[in-house]
C-alpha cells in the first residue's frame, strides 16, 4: 500500500449528489441538519449543492439560500458547476471551493450541460482563470469510465480529455463513474495512465455502485494512488440526466472497509450508520447502505 493510503479524504456527497435524483424534495432545514449530521459524524469536506438550471434539477433550487446558512468554519463545502453562469453564482455564494465538470462523451456532454467536451474543456478553462484570487477550483471528468449513450470510453479518450483539461490545472482532478459500469482493473489502469502524464495533481475518485463494484472500486483507486473518495451516506444518489444510473457509494460502507483495512478516514463508522437511519427516515423508503444493515464489526458492546 502506498504511504498516500494511509489516510483517503472522504468527500461526503449526499446533500447534493446524494438527493438531486429523489422525488422526495428536502427543505432546506433538512438538508441544513443532513450536512451538520454529516459534520458531527467526521466529515470534513462535503459537496453540498449544485448551482444548476432549478426547472431541470428542482432539488437543488435552494443553492444559494442553503449556501448562507452553512456554519462556517466547521468544514469545506464543495458547490458544483455546469457552466459560466454557475460558477458565478457558487463563487458567489461563498463557498470554499467549485466542482466543474467536463463530460468525457460528447453526447452526454450534451445532455448534462448543453455542449459538447470540446466546449466544455474550452468553459473549464475560463471557469479556472475566473477562479484566480476568489475561489478553489477544482475538475471532474464526468463518465471517465463509460457513457450510456456512446458506450465505451476508452483510455485514450479519457487521456484526450484530460490533457485538454488540465491546460488550465485544477486543484483536484476527479474522475468520475457516473454511470457505474467501471471495474477494480478499469479504475487501476485509469488512474495510473493519468498519474503517468500529470504525476502532481491529486485524484480524487466519484464512483458510483450502480452494478455493485464500487466498494472493490474504491480500493483499486486507493492502491493505485487515488487521495480522495466521493461517497453518500446511506448509498443515496444518481444522475438525472444518465438513464439507470444509481447510487454512490455508502459512505458507511465505505468507512468500514477502509477502516479495517487500516486506513484513516477520520469519520466515526456509527455517527455515519446514524445519520444514514436518519436520511432513510426523510427520504421514505429504503436506501442502499449495507453497514447501516449490519452494523460495524466487531460489535460495539463487544469491543
Amino acid at each position: 500500500m502506498p504511504d498516500s493510503a494511509k489516510f483517503i479524504e472522504i468527500v461526503e456527497v449526499s446533500a447534493r449528489d446524494g438527493i438531486q435524483n429523489e422525488k422526495t424534495i428536502l427543505s432546506v432545514d433538512t438538508k441544513l441538519a443532513l450536512i451538520e449530521k454529516s459534520i458531527a459524524a467526521g466529515a470534513r469536506r462535503l459537496e453540498v449543492t449544485s448551482f444548476v438550471n432549478p426547472e431541470r434539477v428542482p432539488q437543488m433550487a435552494d443553492a444559494a439560500e442553503l449556501a448562507a446558512m452553512l456554519p462556517r468554519g466547521a468544514a469545506k463545502y464543495i458547490g458544483l458547476a455546469l457552466n459560466m453562469k454557475g460558477f458565478e453564482r457558487a463563487a458567489a455564494a461563498g463557498l470554499d471551493e467549485v466542482n466543474f465538470v467536463v463530460v468525457a462523451s460528447d453526447t452526454f456532454s450534451k445532455r448534462n450541460q448543453g455542449m459538447g467536451t470540446e466546449d466544455g474543456i474550452r468553459v473549464w478553462g475560463e471557469v479556472q482563470q475566473a477562479a484566480q484570487g476568489r475561489v478553489t477550483a477544482g475538475l471532474t471528468i464526468g463518465a471517465s469510465f463509460g457513457c450510456p449513450f456512446e458506450g465505451e470510453i476508452s483510455v485514450a479518450r479519457l487521456l484526450h480529455v484530460v490533457d485538454g483539461a488540465m491546460k488550465h490545472v485544477p486543484a483536484e482532478l476527479a474522475l468520475a463513474d457516473t454511470i457505474g459500469v467501471a471495474t477494480p482493473a478499469d479504475v487501476a489502469e485509469r488512474v495510473a495512465a493519468v498519474r503517468r502524464e500529470f504525476p502532481d495533481v491529486r485524484i480524487r475518485l466519484h464512483l458510483h455502485n450502480t452494478r455493485n463494484t464500487g466498494i472493490a472500486n474504491a480500493w483499486a483507486g486507493v492502491l493505485a494512488g487515488a487521495v480522495a473518495l466521493d461517497s453518500s451516506l446511506g448509498g443515496v444518489g444518481g444522475c438525472p440526466f444518465a438513464p439507470r444510473a444509481t447510487g454512490n457509494i455508502a459512505t458507511e460502507d465505505l468507512v468500514y472497509m477502509l477502516e479495517r483495512s487500516g486506513v484513516r478516514t477520520g469519520m466515526d463508522l456509527e455517527a455515519c450508520i446514524e445519520v444514514a437511519e436518519w436520511l432513510e427516515a426523510q427520504l421514505g423508503h429504503v436506501v442502499p447502505g449495507m453497514v447501516m444493515k449490519a452494523g460495524g464489526f466487531p460489535p460495539r458492546e463487544a469491543a
